[in-house]
């Protein structure tokens, strides 16, 4: 499942068109049905029924789409947390005394030297909390 989504993240930011065109209820073609088809067939022997291969897919793709569409509006040489944290940097050293928890969680963030953290971050959770379905099941 991580290098299916790692797949469809390169595909998204190769053909940015892609994420306008695969929204919503709609007929599918044969080679969006094959992303699918490779997700939910991934899962087969989980323990998970068919509609939570399927919602498990449909999140991924969510998380995928998401950063995808955070860089594509950052620009090509986007980082948008490294541009989220320049933005707030400001706000904070104005502010910061109102939002001593999100300060802290900027500084924290600033330390990793603008490295862009929640596609990774965000992968690994989803796909530790599949895991963790996962091994319910089948026990």
């Amino acid at each position: 499942m991580e290098e299916w989504a790692g797949q469809l993240f390169d595909v998204f930011r190769r053909h940015p068109w892609a994420l306008d065109a695969t929204v919503g209820p709609r007929i599918m073609g044969p080679a969006e049905l094959s992303w699918l088809e490779r997700a939910v067939s991934a899962l087969d022997g989980t323990g998970l029924s068919g509609a939570e291969r399927m919602d498990a897919a449909a999140l991924l793709v969510g998380h995928v789409r998401g950063i995808t569409q955070q860089a594509r509006a950052t620009g090509p040489a986007g980082n948008p947390e490294a541009q989220l944290g320049a933005l707030l940097g400001d706000l904070m050293q104005a502010h910061g005394e109102r939002f001593p928890a999100l300060t802290a969680a900027l500084t924290s963030a600033a330390q990793s030297h603008g490295r862009d953290q929640a596609w990774e971050f965000g992968l690994q959770r989803i796909l530790d909390g599949l895991a963790a379905l996962i091994d319910r099941r089948v026990r």
